[in-house]
């Protein structure tokens, strides 16, 4: 089944890395594998950069990697900005406004990022979790609208995220701000069913892959493979020569790749590389 892959891009949670927040040794071996036959691979993820770049190392790519879902892209070995496409700060504040109606009774967690840092008006039981899974700091700067008009932040944010334990708190507050806005506006989805993300509405991974793909490495798309199990994995999977969605994905994902791959907890990107690229 191998065909004329050039490059693999693999998302992080629930596609490399599972309940243990590690990459298992199956992962490691096939990815190394595709390597020595010289195949590029690259990660592609929702994650802070600082979150990722641990992972990046552990498969180790030697690629720019693809973070915020897009909207930061950074070569870690040369510490080169490649790419960044933050939020609107027009956008941003009225997006917070409207995260704002669903935040009652301390049901929603909003975190911004700026310069790769993040930034909560209060530290939850959610953000304190979090936190501990990315492996990163948080800092607690109060009314987050007042933080960023403020002139201590020079720079709007790269993604908002609002967070939740009630799965179906974020299924309805994406659906009504995907009313409120266009698609010109804000890039809107969800990583996981507690987490409601926004960005640039130009960035994606879709559109994140096809820069490394084709402006960086001179690539066709139809030499990709897109690994992912969510559906903010959506566009590069649809992009890839070859998508492959997760077994553990959502099932409404599941049709819209070329194919489904074992679980995660299964090493489901393992498998896919096997079967596609060795």
């Amino acid at each position: 089944m191998a065909q004329d892959i050039k490059l693999i891009v693999v998302d992080i949670d629930g596609t490399i890395s599972g309940d243990a927040n590690q990459v298992n040794d199956a992962v490691k071996q096939a990815v190394k594998a595709a390597q020595a036959k010289g195949v590029k691979v690259a990660i592609a993820t929702g994650r802070m950069y600082r979150s990722a770049v641990r992972f990046h190392e552990l498969i180790a790519s030697d690629m720019p990697l693809i973070s915020y879902q897009g909207a930061f892209i950074k070569d870690p070995k040369t510490d080169e900005l490649v790419g960044h496409w933050p939020v609107e700060l027009k956008q941003a504040l009225s997006l917070l406004d409207d995260l704002g109606e669903f935040a009652t009774n301390d049901k929603l967690s909003i975190h911004i990022y700026v310069n790769d840092e993040l930034y909560v008006r209060k530290m939850t039981a959610q953000t304190q979790a979090y936190a501990e899974r990315s492996k990163v700091g948080v800092k607690v700067v109060g009314d987050l609208r007042e933080f960023l008009t403020s002139e201590s932040t020079d720079h709007p944010p790269t993604k908002i995220l609002a967070l939740s334990d009630t799965a179906e708190l974020v299924t309805e507050m994406l659906r009504v701000l995907k009313d409120r806005y266009t698609p010109q506006q804000l890039y809107l989805t969800k990583s996981v069913a507690t987490f409601f993300e926004a960005t640039n509405p130009i960035a994606n991974k879709g559109t994140a892959v096809k820069h490394l793909a084709e402006n960086i490495l001179g690539f066709d798309r139809s030499q990709v493979l897109a690994i992912g199990d969510n559906f903010n994995d959506l566009e590069m999977i649809e992009y890839a020569g070859i998508g492959v969605v997760m077994g553990n994905a959502p099932e409404g994902l599941k049709p819209l790749g070329d194919w489904v791959a074992p679980t995660v907890e299964n090493d489901g990107a393992a498998v896919a590389i096997e079967k596609f690229v060795l």
